[in-house]
This record gives C-alpha cells, structure tokens and sequence, in this order.
C-alpha cells in the first residue's frame, strides 16, 4: 500500500500544564501533573508537552525532574527566549524545547513566535539546545515568512499555531486550513518536521490531522477540560481515536 494510502501514524503530545493550574489554585500537591504524565502512555498519549512559564502559574521548576523520572515519554518543553529557560533546558535535557512567544498577562500562549523578528536573539539558543542534543521546535504562526526563519535559523522542528483556524468558522477556516496544509508542505519540503497545536478539540482536529505532512499534534486545555467530564483516560483514548481515523 503506498504511503498516501497509508500515511504514518500521527503523534499526540498531551500538555499537562493544566493540571498543575487546577493544583496550584489551593497550593498543595492535588492533582499531580506528574500523575498524568505518568497514566498518558497508558492511553494513547505519545509525548508530554509542559510549559515552564517565567511566573510559574502551572508547570513548577520541580515538576520537570518528576514528570522525567515518572514516564519513559518524551518530555517537550515549551520555553521563552530567555537565558533562564535556556539555563533550565540545558540543566534538564529534556528531549525537545519548544520556544514560544511569552507575555506576563496573558492567558495563554497568543499568537505564534516572530522567529523571523528575533533572529539574532534566536541564534545563540537554538545553537545552544541543538548543541546539548534537545530536539528545537519553533512556535511559529503558519505563515511562509516564519518558515523561511526557522530555515536560517536551522530548527529541525516547526508547531504551527492553529489558534486562527479553531477559532474562526465557515469559509475563514476553510482559509486558515489551507493556509496551514500549504505552510506544513513548505516545511516538509524543506527538511523541516512540521507539527500543528493550539485550540484543537474533538469537533476540530479531524481536518488538521488529515494533512500528511504533519508529524505530531499537540493538545492540552482541551483534553484536561473534557477530563473533568469523563476521565482522562477517555479523554485522550477519544482525540487518539479522532485522529487515527483522520489519517
């Protein structure tokens, strides 16, 4: 059967940072993000996402060590350019650094990196990470002028930031989905592994995770809020389902 027919299977990422939030709301140790990490692989999940934040509203300095020691899954780091993060990463060699935009009062993460803006602030920490053996992805917004950025900037790894695409209805996410399929082809094309996150649930993953070229999605909030309602178990055996039957 060929490839087309038959297209490799697409990596979950599950990001847990979510867990820490509910935890941290009373302080204390409940519920253990570490806990979840650990119960992941048992349900589908691929790889762990956690974004070590500079206020450290979730994911805890201590949390990177447990969650490494807890599961044999990849841990994907997401971090800010900053020399902290950098220190951490490089202290932690977890398998792969994701370096995403940063902004202290917002929410979540809004937007993708501007890796073509920040070149010269890029360079010497993905050399750094790629130097120590960690995986670097580039957050970027699936746009071709980012891109061409995380080329020059030599990232083995793209996540494309579908926020524009969850988010908008009718023809606009008709436009944002072809914009998102052409950007991964343009990375593929150019020896870039392209990966896709941010506001994916049930009702919209399907058409994400039918484009061949992507390798791994990675999804959090979502799954963390259906957990409440019924287990993450089936929280995340119900995207891995979705998404193997996309592909």
């Amino acid at each position: 059967m060929s490839a087309l027919l038959h297209p490799a299977r697409l990596r979950l990422g599950v990001n847990i940072d979510h867990v820490a939030t509910i935890r941290n709301a009373r302080g204390g140790e409940h519920p253990d993000p570490v806990r979840a990490a650990a119960l992941i692989a048992q349900y589908g999940g691929d790889g762990i996402t956690a974004h070590l934040r500079e206020d450290r509203r979730h994911i805890r300095d201590e949390d990177l060590a447990r969650i490494q020691a807890a599961t044999d899954l990849p841990l994907n780091l997401e971090m800010a350019a900053t020399d902290e993060m950098l220190a951490i990463a490089l202290r932690h060699k977890p398998h792969a650094a994701c370096i995403v935009p940063e902004r202290r009062e917002e929410r979540t993460t809004e937007g993708g990196l501007d890796a073509a803006g920040q070149h010269n602030r890029l360079v010497p920490i993905v050399s750094a990470l790629r130097d120590a053996g960690i995986r670097v992805s580039l957050f970027i917004a699936p746009d071709e002028r980012q891109i061409e950025a995380a080329m020059r900037l030599g990232a083995p790894v793209v996540e494309l930031h579908t926020g524009e695409y969850a988010h908008a209805e009718g023809e606009d996410r008709s436009r944002e989905l072809r914009r998102i399929a052409d950007m991964a082809a343009l990375a593929a094309k150019n020896g870039i592994e392209p990966h896709a996150g941010h506001g994916l649930t049930y009702d919209n993953v399907q058409p994400i995770a039918a484009i061949p070229q992507l390798a791994e999605l990675n999804i959090g909030h979502y799954l963390i809020g259906e957990a409440i309602f019924c287990g993450l178990e089936t929280s995340v055996r119900r995207m891995r389902e979705l998404m193997d039957a996309a592909r």
